[in-house]
């Protein structure tokens, strides 16, 4: 297996850094941290530069806040000088891993994404009968510390690169507690392991490609599954044979117990394609996607939310249509157009210009 030596000075150059530090703060300039770095990013960088090079580097402490939809969690935010740093390492270690990835992987990857995936899904609902739909419970707040520095040494040996990557994952806030014993735990011991990332960090949805991707090729190369997708923790098996996939499920239970991980029982299971899949925020049938009810509930919320920002002088036209455009372009994926016509009339409705 090929591993990757003398990484460190190309994380820790100057202009690493500051192609880092400028994507950090693309879309983010208002920010008063943000603006506070910009306005002496070269010194800013060096400090960032000796301290790497010296390894007195310590991230800082996160803000966080709890969501509710579409399920609560916990979103962590990083200081914007460690968010440069998580930059400055994927753009050194980022493409190391991607060339190990499987084809259909399309979490946090170039020319992947959600849409990619959502396509590459009604493609195998129309070769195969059935799917096997399966989801990780709780995954970010259960990946186990050792278990990703375990898959990040298979690939790197630059001692100096690891110790960096271990200092990002040590430096994860406590997440919401996950109680689950594996073979061979006892209570102290399962204690005693460091689980959990951060979910909003750039670091931590690169870590989530890399952590299951022994468990891809398992399911390509131990399997010989046909037909395979995964967004993260969401990931889908394809076959013509229901039995089949039924033992599959069992197997995927074993393994993802191997990462010590658990399969949400409650959402994984056998079902024929006709039925339609739910993935990603769509219902995909071989011949038609539909988006789903929660998301045009949502979609629907948030327009109204930005038409009462926009009539208190909070938000600008310019804002206001910009999010109109990029929800329609989002919408207009799946076959939606009359939905979208009813919901442009509701924002025009809404605005005063119905008719015009």
């Amino acid at each position: 297996m090929k591993t990757h030596n003398q990484l460190y000075e190309a994380i820790c150059s100057f202009e690493n850094l500051l192609r880092a530090a400028r994507k950090a703060e693309a879309g983010k300039r208002m920010q008063q941290a943000v603006g506070g770095f910009r306005t002496n990013i070269e010194l800013e960088v060096l400090q960032l530069q000796r301290e790497l090079r010296d390894k007195s580097y310590q991230p800082g402490g996160y803000r966080e806040k709890w969501i509710e939809r579409p399920k609560r969690r916990m979103i962590s935010a990083a200081p914007f000088r460690d968010r440069v740093v998580h930059h400055a390492v994927c753009n050194v270690v980022m493409p190391l891993f991607e060339r190990k990835m499987i084809f259909d992987l399309y979490s946090n990857r170039a020319g992947k994404g959600t849409h990619a995936a959502i396509r590459r899904c009604q493609e195998f609902t129309r070769r195969f009968r059935y799917v096997l739909k399966c989801d990780v419970r709780k995954f970010f707040p259960s990946m186990d510390h050792q278990v990703l520095k375990a898959v990040l040494r298979r690939t790197i040996c630059c001692g100096d690169t690891l110790w960096l990557l271990e200092r990002i994952i040590d430096g994860s806030n406590r997440q919401e507690p996950v109680c689950a014993l594996y073979p061979g735990d006892d209570l102290t011991s399962a204690a005693q392991r460091r689980v959990g990332l951060p979910i909003g960090n750039l670091t931590s949805q690169w870590f989530g490609g890399i952590y299951l991707s022994p468990f891809d090729h398992w399911v390509k190369e131990r399997l010989r599954c046909p037909g395979y997708v995964r967004y993260v923790d969401d990931f889908l098996l394809f076959g013509d044979s229901k039995p089949q996939l039924a033992e599959w499920r069992a197997a995927v239970r074993r393994q993802l117990n191997e990462h010590r991980l658990r399969l949400n029982e409650r959402k994984s299971r056998v079902y024929p394609v006709a039925q339609g899949i739910t993935f990603l925020g769509q219902r995909i049938w071989p011949w038609r996607r539909r988006l789903c009810r929660q998301n045009v509930r949502e979609a629907r919320r948030r327009l109204r939310w930005n038409v009462r920002q926009y009539r208190r002088g909070l938000l600008g036209k310019d804002s206001l249509e910009c999010r109109w455009n990029s929800w329609r372009g989002h919408a207009l994926q799946a076959d939606t157009r009359a939905l979208v016509e009813r919901m442009r009339k509701e924002l025009q409705y809404a605005l005063g210009t119905a008719g015009t």
